[in-house]
């Protein structure tokens, strides 16, 4: 849990060096800092939820497999058809941030 808050502190931290000029930025409005934000928080939260879940459906395929490693080759079929389920929600994420980032 500490890892998670030096990670998100440090990306706080990192913001304001990665802002905008104050001229650029008055001249869109602010309905496009947000349309910004949401799409990079879109992409983000989905790689992060998409990592974490395809560690742990790895992990569970490979405790599965040596319980039983007569049912290693269905396991690894199921584990490739999730991962592959997992990884298209994140590229799903990364349209609709692309579609965002298209708004501005």
């Amino acid at each position: 849990m500490k890892k998670l808050f030096a990670l998100f502190g440090t990306l706080l931290t990192a913001m304001p060096l990665l802002a905008e000029e104050a001229p650029a930025l008055l001249s869109g409005g602010i309905e496009k800092g947000f349309i910004a934000l949401g799409a990079g928080l879109a992409i983000g939260f989905a790689a992060l939820g998409g990592g974490i879940g395809q560690g742990k459906a790895a992990a569970s395929a490979m405790e599965g497999t040596a319980r039983n490693p007569e049912a290693g080759k269905r396991i690894f079929v199921l584990l490739i058809l999730s991962l592959a389920i997992i990884e298209s929600l994140v590229i799903y994420a990364l349209v609709i941030s692309f579609s965002l980032l298209g708004k501005l």
